[in-house]
């Protein structure tokens, strides 16, 4: 029976031609015992606590060739693989790769897929240090086949929304009293240091959340939110973590994306201990409430989605050169984890070496709210900006698509040094306005 608060949904709206449709796809992604986890950078599979899911919803826009959004529990999907994953899913759902958007969650008890890299590895390595190829592709099959299966439901209403998260967000960044040097790294569980009890910093405290019904019917609500995605890791225990379980908590069909997390974490509230990944799930989960509480569904209107492909160039200096990382690659000494974080270096410099585009920047717009997709390990002051240029309207932000250029700090990070502008950022200062260009054309 229809109350008061929903007679929105009015039935002739179901009358007419629907203007959008929307199928949704839940797919189990974990990796089996034994499988690496974190690129090898943690111990490998010995356990499962929770299933890694692949979910998402593909749209279907009268006149339009569909749409996918997919957001997989892993670590990171980059280069090649990213590549691999956005072609199969088109060629599932009937529409072109550029209409794909494929963002990872960033766990860290999560496999990472790179087939770049893997193809790079020495055949002196011992297997198994990066996720075999096959396993990947597999899985990205699996979800393939869950969206040829999905059954669109027709879209009458829509609504965007947000709510603050409390006592998560912080800023990892601690930089001296004059803003321009980093002293201390304040990482998703902090302890033993007086920084960990800082100010959060510059964060964004807003969960967004964009939903689809069909009359009082909620078909799918899709959650944005910037911060590292880890209480505790490294047991070899695959888990979702505390975003997982706040998802997954939630009534409904609920899709979760990290935002421009780079130098975002929970360290000002989390020490680690285990018993505090259900109290940062429940954090989460409440914002995910409120947000979908807040939600003031209306008619569906015109949806348009913009991709813009751009050449983000490699990291100059002699340090990122092909010949420091052929140096650790090759060296039958060197740690096995660090030459496959060489492998990943390796890939990522071939695809920058042609000046074609090598990511896309991709931007759902509805009225006036908009999502954008974004790759690797953004700094929230991409989101922050994005959030700035559409100041009339609403917006959200994934970032984690293509993970080949790992952390993208802004132009000033890179300066101030610290663990997200070292070596773990295969871009430079230049990346910053490449990006925020590509983020006002798809705002525009």
């Amino acid at each position: 029976m229809l109350t008061r608060r929903h007679l929105f949904f009015a039935a002739p709206a179901l009358a007419a031609r629907p203007t959008l449709r929307l199928a949704t796809f839940s797919v189990d992604v974990t990796p089996p015992v034994g499988a690496p986890l974190c690129y090898s950078l943690v111990v490998p599979v010995e356990g499962v606590e929770s299933p890694l899911l692949a979910k998402g919803v593909v749209l279907y826009p009268d006149g339009q060739k569909p749409i996918v959004v997919c957001a997989v529990d892993w670590l990171g999907i980059g280069g090649d693989s990213h590549t691999h994953w956005c072609a199969t899913l088109a060629k599932a759902a009937k529409t072109t790769p550029d209409r794909v958007a494929v963002q990872t969650v960033h766990q860290h008890d999560a496999p990472g897929d790179d087939r770049g890299a893997a193809a790079l590895l020495p055949l002196d390595i011992k297997p198994g240090l990066l996720t075999p190829v096959e396993f990947c592709s597999q899985a990205a099959g699996r979800v393939a086949a869950a969206i040829r299966t999905a059954k669109p439901t027709p879209v009458s209403h829509w609504a965007n929304s947000e709510a603050t998260v409390e006592k998560v967000a912080c800023n990892r960044r601690i930089l001296s009293p004059d803003g321009k040097t980093f002293v201390f790294q304040r990482f998703t569980a902090c302890r033993n240091s007086p920084y960990c009890d800082a100010p959060e910093g510059v964060i964004d405290p807003k969960l967004k959340t964009m939903s689809f019904y069909q009359g009082d019917k909620s078909l799918a609500s899709l959650h944005y939110y910037a911060t590292h995605p880890m209480s505790y890791y490294g047991k070899g225990i695959v888990n979702p973590d505390f975003v997982g379980i706040a998802r997954e908590s939630v009534p409904g069909f609920n899709v979760y994306f990290t935002g421009a997390a780079g130098n975002i974490g929970a360290g000002k509230y989390n020490d680690g201990s285990p018993a505090n990944r259900a109290v940062l799930a429940s954090r989460i989960a409440n914002a995910m409430k409120a947000s979908l509480a807040s939600a003031r569904p209306r008619p569906v209107s015109r949806l348009e989605w913009r991709a813009n492909p751009i050449h983000l160039p490699h990291r100059e200096g002699s340090a990122y050169s092909e010949a420091a990382i052929r140096k650790v690659l090759e060296d039958p000494k060197a740690i096995p984890r660090d030459r496959a974080s060489s492998a990943r270096y390796l890939a990522w410099w071939q695809r920058c070496q042609s000046k074609t585009p090598n990511i896309t920047i991709q931007t759902l717009r509805m009225d006036g709210a908009a999502i954008v997709h974004m790759p690797g390990e953004l700094f929230v002051e991409y989101q922050l900006a994005a959030i700035k240029e559409n100041a009339a309207g609403w917006t959200a932000m994934a970032a984690y698509g293509d993970y080949g250029p790992m952390y993208i700090g802004t132009a000033a990070a890179y300066p101030e040094q610290g663990y997200e502008t070292s070596v773990v950022s295969r871009v430079g200062p230049a990346a910053e306005d490449l990006l925020l260009g590509a983020i006002r054309k798809g705002l525009s």
